[in-house]
């Protein structure tokens, strides 16, 4: 009698090595150069990412690039995460001519995620430029899902002009919310534009911060961190209490490849997250 199906080998697919199949479910231009995509794994199985992580994505033949998760884990249809791209070389102009029905390879999630423990019990600055606002709304969203584990919030975000804001329709939500304080600030006015005009470190003095409890999550362009950091310094906040997303030359989030290497550090895998205390002596970080 043949036993050959009791010798045989299972074979499982690490999401973390071999991609698994991703369904657009829908798909939406936010801005000139940013598309929305909610998508769904095979067979609806459920990411598992904590807010501050990242996927990789593929499509044949074109390649792989890591993308930030926007949606956080506490949102209802939990089958499906979310993501932005924004439109910046080969593979992201590819993945903008994607529409719903269409595939495409997700390994992940990966990456340090966000201090969720550190910061429960605490006051929260959250400080977006830009797309920055991407990661950090899957951090948002968390703690407004769970909002009685956290003390004050307040929401800092800054873009160049006023068509460049993402995610309009949730941030019109928080200005509505009695225990969120937002503001918003663009580089440029439009003329129907009643905000306020200048870079986004003007509207942290203005912040009232009990420096004892408060952690300040920064996510935004490189160059914004060394003068966002310096007025959150200004103000007492610990090095410790500061915390930055290092989203950089990452490409295979295994760390084998060296792309995001800063010193000893592999953004991919000790980060992206880290706290200022963490990296502030590394020259390339910051």
């Amino acid at each position: 009698m043949c036993n050959c199906s009791e010798n045989k080998k299972v074979i499982t697919i690490d999401p973390l090595y071999s991609p698994v199949e991703g369904t657009i479910v829908k798909a939406c231009q936010m801005t000139e150069n940013e598309k929305f995509f909610e998508i769904r794994l095979e067979g609806g199985k459920e990411l598992g990412h904590m807010p501050g992580q990242f996927v990789q994505f593929s499509l044949f033949g074109i390649g792989e690039a890591p993308i930030s998760v926007s949606s956080s884990p506490t949102k209802e249809d939990k089958s499906t995460f979310e993501v932005v791209v924004r439109k910046v070389g080969t593979f992201t102009e590819q993945m903008h001519k994607l529409g719903e029905g269409d595939k495409i390879g997700v390994r992940g999630p990966f990456g340090r995620p966000f201090p969720v423990d550190d910061l429960k019990g605490n006051d929260l600055l959250f400080v977006a430029g830009g797309i920055g606002l991407v990661p950090l709304r899957s951090l948002i969203n968390f703690v407004i899902d769970r909002r009685r584990d956290f003390g004050d919030v307040n929401i800092l975000l800054g873009c160049k002009e006023p068509k460049d804001r993402l995610f309009t329709d949730e941030i019109a939500e928080w200005e509505k919310m009695a225990d969120i304080n937002y503001a918003c600030t663009v580089d440029k006015a439009a003329p129907d534009w009643k905000g306020n005009v200048g870079v986004i470190t003007t509207l942290i003095p203005g912040v009232d911060l009990d420096v004892n409890r408060t952690y300040a999550v920064v996510v935004g362009p490189p160059i914004m961190y060394k003068f966002v950091v310096a007025e959150l310094l200004k103000k007492d906040l610990a090095e410790k209490h500061i915390v930055l997303s290092l989203e950089r030359r990452m490409k295979c989030g295994l760390g084998k490849c060296g792309h995001c290497q800063i010193n000893d550090n592999y953004v991919c895998q000790d980060g992206p997250t880290f706290t200022y205390d963490e990296i502030k002596g590394l020259e390339e970080a910051l």
